[in-house]
């Protein structure tokens, strides 16, 4: 029914498929940033505390009968740390932020993307009525240009903390752009929550920020918490908004008791390693550094090759080395990348040894 479009994407090297993890291989492609996947402690103490609940799923969406004590422990916690006044739950990032891309923008509003915001928030754009816009990837200048024209009820912009293909940091100056512009601000922290900060806690602790009305900060379970799932911080009148408007909050089945426990006691733990933690996030930075000359952000390394079959095969040759790396391909990416995440749990003197193959071998 779809050979020739399968086809096409064959010849153009853009062919997806699944594989079993190979879990014999060094996992450099993995969003497990610190490792928490991995430590069985938090597992067993996820067990123990769902075993003291009479139920152990969430049985109904969160606004019919499916919102839990577990869920609303996790929301509490979350907002003692961030310093937000409410938060809510989601399914996975995807759905995150599919709720605030789909409910907040109305008819006479406007939206303004970076040109390489997650898949989910661009799918979310798609579903609209109002004015969406794309600025420059990261360019404030770019950014500001739109807002002086800005002639809407509202006003969205929605950015990431830690760009997921790049590895590059959102600047500092988009907080300053809404305190002066006074738009609703959507900051994607999926790959910078567990990575930057001081406390670990994403870019609003790395920049020192105090959250408004105007902040929205989106995070996901599914990273360096180790889980599956999402949550919303936001003020409560965005919070009462949402779960009234975003439909993928309200139909869809409430997140799970286990990954969110699990996130909560990994959040928990991460709190108090978080000295550790940075140590060794630290290092690795610097190792990059040294074979590279190139500064990271975080922990995603991008690494550029020519083309995309290039992608594939140098995947398929540092899979030979004993190391898996994410070969990421054209339309995800503007051109092929490796994509090597230096997780803490990983030996450092295996990423030197990935360091190193690299840039003897992988042109």
């Amino acid at each position: 029914m779809y050979s020739n479009e399968l086809k096409a994407i064959k010849k153009s090297n853009l062919f997806r498929d699944r594989s079993l993890k190979d879990s014999n291989l060094i996992d450099f492609a993995s969003n497990d940033y610190l490792g928490l996947a991995e430590v069985k402690p938090l597992l067993k103490s996820t067990c123990e505390s769902l075993q003291r609940y009479k139920i152990h799923a969430p049985q109904a969406s969160l606004m019919v009968n499916g919102y839990h004590e577990i869920h609303k422990n996790f929301e509490d916690y979350l907002c003692e740390l961030n310093g937000f006044s409410s938060a809510i739950v989601a399914g996975s990032g995807f759905l995150a932020n599919l709720a605030l891309i789909e409910a907040l923008p109305r008819k006479k509003d406007l939206l303004i993307l970076d040109e390489e915001y997650h898949a989910s928030g661009v799918l979310g754009s798609k579903l609209l009525n109002s004015k969406v816009l794309c600025f420059k990837h990261n360019d404030m200048e770019n950014l500001e240009d739109i807002l002086k024209k800005n002639n809407f009820k509202r006003v969205i912009v929605a950015v990431e903390g830690i760009y997921s293909m790049g590895g590059d940091l959102l600047k500092k100056e988009i907080f300053d752009l809404c305190e002066k512009y006074k738009f609703l601000l959507i900051v994607d922290e999926a790959h910078s929550v567990g990575v930057v900060g001081k406390n670990l806690l994403g870019v609003f602790d790395l920049f020192d920020i105090e959250p408004t009305e105007y902040h929205i900060k989106m995070g996901t379970l599914g990273k360096a918490l180790g889980s599956y799932g999402a949550y919303i911080l936001c003020s409560n009148h965005i919070k009462e908004y949402l779960q009234n408007r975003a439909k993928s909050l309200i139909y869809a089945t409430a997140p799970s008791l286990f990954d969110v426990e699990l996130a909560r006691i990994g959040l928990l733990y991460v709190q108090e390693k978080r000295d550790m933690f940075f140590g060794e996030i630290t290092k690795r930075k610097k190792i990059y550094m040294r074979y590279f000359k190139v500064k990271i952000d975080g922990l995603i390394c991008p690494y550029s090759v020519r083309t995309s079959q290039d992608a594939l095969k140098y995947k398929v040759e540092l899979a030979g080395q004993g190391f898996s790396v994410g070969a990421i391909r054209p339309p995800t990416v503007k051109e092929p990348i490796l994509r090597i995440i230096p997780r803490v749990n990983i030996d450092i003197q295996e990423f030197e040894r990935l360091c190193e193959y690299l840039k003897e071998s992988v042109k």
